[in-house]
C-alpha cells in the first residue's frame, strides 16, 4: 500500500504534464502488435478490449493520480487494437509465386529505384493465366535494359513482359521486413523487365493531382535541366525520379540527403514564409491591421497554402507526418495556444498514429519525432529558465547553429541504426545548406507557384537553382572529404526502444527523477557495442552466402545477389564492397566455395552444372545451393526449395535460425 501512495503521490504531481505520455503508450501497443510472432485473432483482440475498456472505466470512476496508470493501459490496448484494423483495412492479393509474362496495369506512380531504374507502379494489373480474384491490387515494376521512355505519364494503361514475384522477406532474420512494408503500401508483387513498354490505352480524362503533379515536374525540369531541376521536382511535387544515383548517394554522404524529402523542415519552412508574407501584407493595410486579428488570418492562409503542398507532394507517408505537425500548430495559433509546445508534438503524434500505424517502424516517423521534440524541449528550457542566448542580433545565427546540433544529435542514434552510416561531416554541412533552404529555395517556390498562371516563373526558378546548385556543391564537396562517411553495425532489437524511452522520460517527466532516463539510454549504447554479427548468412534463394572473419564478411560471390550483399555489408557496419567482401574467401574454385566455420564445414554449390557434379555430403556440413540439390548422406541442405519456407538464415555457432522463425506467421507472409 506505501508502493501504492507513492506513485499515486508522484503521479499527482505530473497533472498538467502527462498528455505527452499519451502518443508514448499508444505506440507500445502498436509495437506489441508488430512484434508478435503468430497473427492474432478474434479471442486477443476481445481480450485487449476488455482490458482497455476495464481500465479506461476505473480510471474514469476513480480520479486521481492512479488513473493515469488506467489510461496508459487503455491507450496501449487501442494502439493494438488500431494496428489490427489497419492491417486488415489494407489486405489485398498477395502473388503467391514467380511469374514471368504479360504485365498489363494503369500507371499511377513513377519513381527510382535504388540502381536507378526507373520504376512504374500499376494497378487494375492483368497478368496472363491468372485468376481475376488472385490479382494483387498494385505491382511495381523496374525498367532495365536500356529502355527509359519519358512518354510514360500517369492514367496510361501500359504493357510489358516481365518478372514478377512476392515482395521480399528480411535478407537476414530479423532484418528490415519488406513483405510487411509492401503489405501496408498496397503491393502484391514487384519485379522487373528489359523489354520495351507499349502503351495499351492512353490515358481517360483528367488525371487529377497525380497528373498536375508530374505535369509540373516536366516543367520544372525543363526549366532546370539535370540534377538541380530533379532537386527543384523534389521539393515542390515529391518526384524524385530526375535526380541521378551520384548526386543522391553524396546527399547521403552529407546527411543532406532530408532535403529531397518533403518533410518537417519544408512543410515548416513554406508555413513559415506563407503565415509571414501574409502577415506582413495585411499589416500594410493600417485600417485592416487594426480592426483584423492578423496572427489567426495569417495562420489560416498558412494552414491552405500547407495543404495545397500536400496534395501537390503526392501525401505520402512523410508529407502527410509533416502537414500534421505544422496544422496542429498552426491552429494552436488560430485557437491562441502555444504553437511549440509538448502539447502540440503529442497530438502531431497522436493523429499520425491513429492514421497511419505502421508508421512508428518507420525510420522517418522516428526522426521526425525525435527531432521535433528534441527540440521543443531543449528551446522550452531555454524560454522557462530565462537562458540568455546571446546578442539579439546573433539570435538567428545561434538559433539555427543550436537547432542544427540538437536535431543532429536527437536524430542520430535512430539514422545510424537504420541505415548504419553516420556523415562525421554532416552538421557542418547542415548549417551551410538549411538556412539556405528558408531564405531562398522554400521562398522562391512558391513565388515560382504563385507566378507560374501568368508565366513569370522563370525568375524565381533561376534563384531557387540558384540555392540547389549551392547545395548540390556543398554535398559533392563534403561526401568527397576523408573519412567522410563511418560505419556502425546493426543494433540488436532492444537499443532504440531502450533509447527512446530513456530520452522520453528525460525530456517529459518533471522533476530530478527526470534524470533516471539517462541510465536505459547508457544500457542501449552498452548493449550496441557488444553487438554480435552473426557467423554464417544464408540468402532466401540461396545465390549467396556470407561468413564473419577477421577483416570482416567473406562473401561467395563478387556478382549476383547485390541488394542482398549490400545490405548485409551495410549492416556488418564495415563500409566495404561486394567484389571487395568476394576476395577475403579463399579458393579459385568459382563454382564450389567452402569455409569451415565453427560449427562445421559450410559449403556453397553455384549453378546448375556445379549441382550436378557435387557429391559430398557429410554429418557437420552445411551445404547450401543456388539451385535444387538432390544428396545423399548426413549434411545439412538449403536449397532454394527448403529456403522458399525456411526464407533466409543466419548460423552462430550451433544456433541455426531462420527468417520464417523469427517473422512468425502474420497477414504479410501468408498468415490467414
Amino acid at each position: 500500500m506505501q508502493v501504492l501512495r507513492a506513485l499515486d503521490l508522484a503521479l499527482l504531481r505530473q497533472r498538467g504534464h502527462l498528455l505527452p505520455w499519451a502518443p508514448v503508450f499508444l505506440a507500445v501497443g502498436i509495437a506489441g502488435f508488430f512484434t508478435m510472432r503468430s497473427e492474432p485473432g478474434p479471442p486477443a483482440y476481445l481480450a485487449v478490449a476488455v482490458a482497455g475498456a476495464l481500465a479506461a472505466a476505473a480510471a474514469w470512476r476513480w480520479p486521481g493520480g492512479l488513473a493515469a496508470l488506467g489510461w496508459a493501459i487503455a491507450l496501449t490496448a487501442a494502439g493494438f487494437a488500431l494496428a489490427g484494423v489497419r492491417a486488415h483495412r489494407v489486405a489485398d492479393p498477395v502473388l503467391g509465386w514467380r511469374y514471368y509474362g504479360p504485365i498489363e496495369g494503369r500507371v499511377v506512380g513513377i519513381d527510382r529505384s535504388a540502381s536507378d531504374a526507373l520504376r512504374i507502379t500499376l494497378d487494375r494489373v492483368v497478368l496472363s493465366r491468372t485468376d481475376p480474384a488472385r490479382l494483387p491490387g498494385r505491382v511495381r515494376v523496374s525498367l532495365h535494359g536500356g529502355h527509359d521512355p519519358p512518354a510514360i505519364g500517369p492514367g496510361q494503361r501500359v504493357m510489358t513482359t516481365g518478372h514478377l514475384s512476392p515482395p521480399q522477406g528480411p535478407v537476414e532474420p530479423g532484418g528490415f521486413d519488406f513483405r510487411r512494408h509492401a503489405w501496408f503500401q498496397g503491393l502484391g508483387a514487384v519485379g522487373y523487365t528489359r523489354n520495351p513498354v507499349l502503351l495499351a490505352a492512353p490515358a481517360v480524362g483528367r488525371q487529377g493531382v497525380f497528373g498536375l503533379r508530374m505535369a509540373m515536374t516536366a516543367h520544372v525540369q525543363a526549366a532546370l535541366p539535370g540534377d538541380t531541376g530533379g532537386f527543384a521536382a523534389a521539393v515542390t511535387t515529391g518526384d524524385r525520379s530526375g535526380m541521378s544515383a551520384a548526386s543522391l548517394e553524396a546527399l547521403r554522404a552529407s546527411n543532406l540527403a532530408h532535403l529531397l524529402a518533403i518533410s518537417g523542415l519544408h512543410m515548416g519552412l513554406l508555413a513559415g514564409f506563407v503565415y509571414g508574407a501574409l502577415r506582413l501584407a495585411m499589416a500594410l493595410v493600417p485600417a485592416f491591421a487594426l480592426r483584423a486579428p492578423l496572427r489567426k488570418l495569417a495562420a489560416g492562409g498558412a494552414l491552405a497554402a500547407a495543404s495545397v503542398y500536400l496534395a501537390l507532394s503526392g501525401g505520402n507517408v512523410a508529407t502527410e507526418r509533416a502537414f500534421v505537425m505544422v496544422a496542429v500548430a498552426l491552429v494552436a495559433v488560430m485557437l491562441d495556444r502555444r504553437a511549440l509546445s509538448m502539447r502540440s508534438v503529442a497530438i502531431a503524434a497522436l493523429i499520425v498514429l491513429v492514421l497511419r500505424p505502421e508508421a512508428l517502424l518507420g525510420p522517418g516517423f522516428q526522426m521526425s519525432f525525435a527531432a521535433t521534440t528534441a527540440l521543443v524541449a531543449v528551446f522550452g528550457a531555454f524560454r522557462d529558465g530565462r537562458v540568455p542566448m546571446g546578442p539579439a542580433y546573433l539570435l538567428p545565427v545561434t538559433s539555427v547553429l543550436l537547432s542544427s546540433l540538437v536535431a543532429g544529435l536527437a536524430t542520430a542514434p535512430v539514422g545510424a541504426a537504420h541505415f548504419n552510416a553516420v556523415a562525421h561531416y554532416g552538421l557542418i554541412a547542415n548549417l551551410v545548406s538549411v538556412p539556405l533552404m528558408g531564405v531562398l529555395v522554400i521562398p522562391a517556390a512558391v513565388a515560382a507557384a504563385v507566378l507560374a498562371p501568368l508565366g513569370w516563373e522563370q525568375p524565381p526558378l533561376d534563384a531557387m537553382g540558384w540555392g540547389i546548385r549551392w547545395i548540390l556543391g556543398v554535398a559533392h564537396f563534403v561526401a568527397g572529404l576523408d573519412g567522410a562517411r563511418g560505419y556502425v553495425p546493426s543494433p540488436g532489437p532492444a537499443v532504440l526502444p531502450s533509447i527512446a524511452l530513456g530520452m522520453l522520460w528525460l525530456m517529459l517527466w518533471q522533476g530530478r527523477a527526470r534524470l533516471a532516463g539517462v541510465l536505459p539510454v547508457c544500457a542501449a549504447f552498452w548493449l550496441w557495442s557488444l553487438s554480435d554479427r552473426p557467423e554464417v548468412l544464408i540468402a532466401d534463394t540461396g545465390a549467396l552466402v556470407g561468413v564473419w572473419t577477421d577483416g570482416g564478411r567473406a562473401l561467395s560471390k563478387p556478382k549476383g545477389a547485390g541488394f542482398i550483399a549490400r545490405t548485409w555489408l551495410e549492416n556488418d557496419g564495415t563500409g566495404m564492397d561486394q567484389t571487395a567482401a568476394a576476395a577475403m574467401w579463399p579458393g579459385d574454385d568459382p563454382r564450389i566455395r567452402r569455409w569451415m566455420a565453427a560449427g562445421g564445414e559450410i559449403v556453397h554449390v553455384i549453378g546448375k552444372r556445379a549441382a550436378a557434379e557435387y557429391g559430398d555430403c557429410r554429418p557437420g556440413q552445411i551445404v547450401i545451393g543456388s539451385v535444387p540439390l538432390t544428396l545423399a548422406g548426413g549434411c545439412e541442405i538449403f536449397d532454394p526449395p527448403r529456403l522458399r519456407n525456411t526464407g533466409s538464415v543466419a548460423i552462430s555457432g550451433t544456433t541455426l535460425r531462420t527468417a520464417r522463425q523469427m517473422a512468425g506467421q502474420r497477414l504479410w507472409n501468408g498468415a490467414r
